[in-house]
Parts: structure tokens; sequence; C-alpha cells
């Protein structure tokens, strides 16, 4: 294999899939998930793979053109990660290091990680210094906001698709008792050994969040995820230091900056960065330091294929995210075994489009 690789071109290829369980969050509803393919192309042959996951379809008018500019600007350049990092923020910096250009850098990123991983012949985590091996994970494939009977029946059967000892469920129901009982539905139904983590995906004022979360704070939560808007972390802040259950944020952190204010601030126990949005692997490693200095547990949002191999590396990892969203495109998904993914024993991230499949859900 080639030791040193030159980007020939970037493509990115739109697809939209229909979600076996759809989003039912307070905030949105999402029957269709989008993903824009990104295949980097070098004139060694060695070809770099990753995926973004914009939410809704219309971003990916925007996302697709800022990748392909992305190609054109670095076309000719040695696949160097930090080095591409470096050059596509600069390129960003009279409009702002956040928002979609961003998350088209993140994308670049992730693929020129597992093109030099490729070229090296070894996983991305030997790569980066770890040993191959399984990540602890939750299953956060469903128990969105539907009657506490269904969500607990669903419970059971996601806790059977990989042994899980951990679940996420979504709160913010237009009555706390009707949440409540969910909670108890579904505890009653998984059993008190069963890590539950609960995200009300920031659908909350700051005063309902101070009630909701006083009343389920003696619980044995996990975690209560984004109860407000993502960008308060003045109320962040007043939430972290009046509850004893953790408070976790971070998806929607841009770059590592951000995580390094809102641990500076106080506004969280706990983070968990977005791939799209922290600078795929390279901003994750740099986010990953901070954590692991401030000694805060540190989890991953969405890309389990990614963040697996980041989480080996990672001093204070602490759950994987487990949602199986992009499997109808890839030709050998991820296996999950007693409440771990595990690590194929691939060059780079392991990821190859299952072409068929592309072609049926390509968005023209």
């Amino acid at each position: 294999m080639p030791t040193t690789l030159t980007i020939r071109s970037l493509t990115a290829r739109p697809v939209l899939l229909t979600l076996e369980r759809p989003v039912v969050a307070r905030i949105a509803t999402i029957t269709e998930w989008p993903l824009i393919l990104i295949d980097l192309l070098t004139e060694e042959g060695v070809v770099g793979r990753s995926y973004l996951e914009p939410y809704t379809p219309k971003t990916m008018r925007y996302l697709v053109p800022a990748l392909h500019d992305l190609g054109d600007l670095l076309k000719g350049q040695p696949v160097a990660p930090a080095d591409l990092y470096r050059t596509a923020r600069q390129s960003l910096q009279f409009v702002g290091y956040e928002g979609v250009a961003a998350i088209a850098v993140s994308g670049l990123d992730m693929a020129a990680w597992d093109a030099v991983a490729k070229a090296a012949d070894q996983p991305l985590c030997r790569l980066l210094g770890g040993a191959l091996g399984p990540v602890r994970a939750y299953n956060s494939n469903g128990l969105w906001l539907h009657a506490p009977s269904v969500v607990a029946e669903e419970a059971a059967r996601l806790r059977g698709e990989g042994g899980f000892t951990g679940l996420k469920l979504r709160l913010g129901r237009e009555r706390i008792t009707d949440d409540l009982a969910t909670i108890d539905a579904v505890r009653a139904t998984v059993g008190d050994d069963m890590h539950l983590m609960v995200d009300f995906n920031q659908g909350l004022d700051l005063a309902e969040a101070m009630d909701r979360c006083r009343r389920i704070d003696d619980l044995g939560l996990a975690w209560i995820e984004e109860p407000i808007v993502y960008d308060d972390l003045d109320g962040y802040q007043k939430l972290t230091a009046d509850l004893k259950t953790p408070i976790q944020i971070g998806e929607n952190f841009f770059g590592p900056r951000a995580l390094h204010r809102a641990l500076q601030m106080g506004a969280c126990d706990f983070v968990m960065p977005d791939f799209m949005r922290i600078g795929g692997v390279t901003g994750w490693m740099r986010a990953a330091a901070i954590a692991g200095a401030a000694g805060v547990p540190m989890s991953t949002h969405l890309y389990p294929e990614v963040a697996a191999h980041v989480m080996r590396v990672t001093d204070t990892a602490h759950w994987l995210e487990w949602q199986s969203w992009a499997d109808p495109i890839l030709r050998e998904p991820f296996a999950v075994r007693d409440g771990q993914l595990h690590i194929p024993d691939r060059p780079g991230v392991g990821i190859e489009w299952n072409e068929d499949a592309v072609a049926a859900y390509l968005v023209a």
C-alpha cells in the first residue's frame, strides 16, 4: 500500500432512507433520514469514505456543493488530516466556523482519516494508538414519545437486539405524569439493572426544565440530556448545579472550544459530541484531550462506526450511542453483541457502500 496519498477528487452523494422507527420528539417528527455519502479519491487509488447525517433533506442541497467545493480547494494536496483540517477551517474564517460549512469539513476529515488508515493497512483505532476491541454501547434506536405501554414493549425488543445494558428514552410529553408513567413502565419491563438515559431533545424552557428534571431526579437515571435549547449554557449551569442526576450535553458543540467553554462554565456533568459538528476525528481527538484533562466522561452521538474507533483511544470514554440508521447502505454493518459494538478487523474505519442500496435510495 502507498505510504503517502494525494487528493484527486471528492464526491458526495445524497441518499434518503426511511426510518424503521420514526423520530417522534417534542420539537420534530422525522420519518425519513438523509445521509451524504463521501468518497475521497486519491491519485494512489485509495478511497477514504465517510458519511454525514444532516437531519433534514433540504440541508443536503447546501452540504453537497460545500463538500465539492472543499474537494476542488484541496485537490493535489497530501492526505494529512491535521493539515487538511487546518486549511479547510481557515477557508471559513470570514464566514465563521459553525454551520453547514463546518459540517462539510467534518465529513472531509473523517474520510481523510479512513484513507490514511487504509494506506497504513490498519484499523483506524490502531493507527490512533489503540487496540482493536469492543466498545460499550446503549441502544438509541427508538423509545420516542409514544404511550407508556408501547414504549415499554419496544424497550424489551431493543434490549434484545444486542444484549444491551443501556437504553435511551425520550421525554417531553404534554403532561409530566405521562413521562413519569413511561419511565415506570420501562423500568418494570427491563429491570433495575438497566441503565436508562433520558433525552428531552431541547424541548423545554428553563422554568419547565427545572420543574420536570426535579420530578425525575430521584429515579436513578444515568443522565438527563438536553432539556433546554443547546446554546443556553447559563441555563445548563443552573440545572447542573441544582440536580443530582448528571446533565448530558454536547451534540451541538461546534468544535473543541465549545466543549471547553461549557466545561469552564460548569454547564454539564457529561459531554457527547457529534462528529459532524465537533470536527470529525481530528476535532474529536482535540475535544477528548480537554474532557480527559477535566476528568469528564465522554460519550458519542450518532456515527457509531467511526465513534467506536475513537472511543478506544478516549481517556474518559463512557458510552457509545448505537443507532443503526445508516445500516441499509453499508455493505457489512458492524455487529453488536452483549451490549458492545465490535469493530471489524478491516483497514480504515471499516465501512463500504452497498451500491445496490445506494442506487435505490439516491436522491436525484
